[in-house]
């Protein structure tokens, strides 16, 4: 059975809208033509776009441009779409033609039908609001959609952070714990000097360390947005007084110190800051990856590989194989990194796409850098509560393998002597004997001495 629907029509022609959607003619237009990912606009974007029609409705309020009637249900409407409640209408694709044109003239059908439903007026009707004339009204698309994506960004990028900081409290609690765990370091995955596991956690925490202050301070360039210069800048059928209002009210709405651009035109052609914001994510990115591999390693085997550190089992690794358990909280961070990388090439080439007066590729930017701050938040929390709090050293192991490892010698050559020690080695090599029980036999040193060289690499 056929759903019911109402006719909208626009200078192309007619279609068919479902006769209680809130979205119209504009949107079912480009969810016939954009129907790619599969994927929805992002909820930070929908919000953002929400709060930018409110405050562009409150100062036309303010400034006489809308009545008190239609302000007041504009109002009500963005509020509503802010909280979520009309997600679902937002049926576009994020991957769209027309700079984001799409998603503004969905937003305003959306805030339009339901500013008119809230006064009696039927769904379709635009009446006594108007989708352009109206909830529109003093704006382009190509001022709206790039500050809807600067402000979703910076709520993002806060979630992020947080959750950058939580990681790193949490390796630096690690750190702490592990202080007095003496292990074997490695270059080039081969046996080099005695370090503290606790040493190893400290490096992976100052580098989250640094990526969290990055993340903190380039905050401040996504804060510069071009709305009130309309559709290339100039501020064609904006007032002055009417932008600058705009801009304060946006501030107040969005909890954003944001400032409007001092060249309008130039913030409105160029995209540079969204390839700066994601090139700040891949080596966050990089770090994370990085760190996921590391502990991958170390706690390979367990009984056949390094073994050093035990990561939480959280699920069964085989279908196949009984009691396998893999490290797939390692696994998930490394593929989250790999999407960043990814994401940032897209942002890069889409950035530099920009012709003349406007960037067209906003939208695929949008779409895979929200995508970036979102899987990097979700990513981060879930690795750090399900494998990081819960990993726990195997001290037996650390020793063994320090023990078995060739880096006594380097600990004790500067006192005993290269020469000496690469005999030392040369007889490790052809009986296997412990390098210690050589040592101790060959009565170049004591149980004792052995021990209190290595207590220097030991946290205090």
């Amino acid at each position: 059975m056929k759903a019911e629907t109402r006719v909208e029509r626009d200078f192309l022609g007619e279609r068919e809208v479902p006769v209680e959607a809130y979205y119209g003619i504009h949107a079912v237009r480009a969810a016939e033509n954009f129907s790619v990912s599969g994927r929805r606009i992002h909820r930070s974007m929908i919000r953002a776009l929400a709060l930018i029609k409110k405050s562009a409705a409150l100062a036309h309020g303010q400034l006489g441009g809308l009545d008190k009637v239609k302000v007041g249900i504009i109002e009500k409407a963005c509020d509503e779409m802010a909280n979520g409640r009309f997600d679902a209408e937002f049926i576009i694709d994020p991957l769209q033609g027309g700079a984001g044109t799409a998603t503004n003239m969905c937003a305003n059908e959306i805030v339009a039908n339901r500013a008119n439903e809230l006064v009696g007026s039927r769904l379709g009707s635009y009446s006594p609001v108007h989708p352009t004339d109206d909830v529109n009204l003093g704006q382009s698309t190509n001022d709206v959609f790039p500050t809807a994506v600067r402000i979703a960004a910076i709520w993002e990028l806060r979630d992020l952070v947080d959750e950058v900081a939580r990681l790193q409290e949490s390796l630096q609690k690690k750190e702490a714990e592990f202080a007095h765990i003496l292990k074997i370091g490695r270059t080039q995955l081969q046996d080099a000097v005695p370090v503290t596991l606790g040493a190893e956690f400290s490096a992976w925490a100052e580098s989250i360390s640094r990526d969290r202050w990055r993340l903190y301070r380039v905050e401040e360039r996504l804060r510069v947005v071009n709305i009130g210069g309309t559709a290339v800048g100039t501020g064609i059928n904006a007032s002055r007084k009417f932008q600058f209002e705009f801009v304060r009210i946006l501030r107040d709405e969005t909890g954003i110190g944001l400032a409007r651009a001092d060249n309008l035109v130039e913030a409105t052609q160029n995209a540079d800051v969204f390839p700066e914001i994601s090139g700040l994510l891949k080596p966050l990115a990089v770090n994370l990856g990085k760190m996921a591999s590391d502990l991958r390693l170390l706690s390979s085997g367990p009984r056949s590989g390094l073994g050093e550190i035990r990561l939480p089992a959280v699920q069964e690794g085989s279908s196949i194989m009984p009691g396998k358990v893999n490290p797939v909280m390692c696994e998930m961070i490394n593929q989250v990194a790999m999407k960043v990388y990814g994401n940032d090439l897209v942002i890069t080439h889409a950035a530099e796409m920009g012709q003349l007066e406007l960037n067209a590729f906003l939208p695929v930017i949008m779409d895979v850098l929200l995508e970036s701050l979102t899987i990097l938040r979700r990513g981060i929390g879930l690795f750090n509560d399900r494998c990081i709090k819960g990993l726990e050293a195997n001290e037996q192991r650390c020793r063994e393998n320090l023990r078995g490892s060739l880096g006594i010698l380097t600990v004790l050559a500067k006192r005993l002597g290269h020469d000496a020690m690469s005999q030392v080695y040369l007889r490790h090599l052809k009986t296997g004997e412990p390098v210690p029980d050589i040592l101790i036999g060959e009565g170049l040193a004591t149980a004792e001495e052995i021990e209190a060289a290595l207590d220097n690499y030991r946290a205090d």
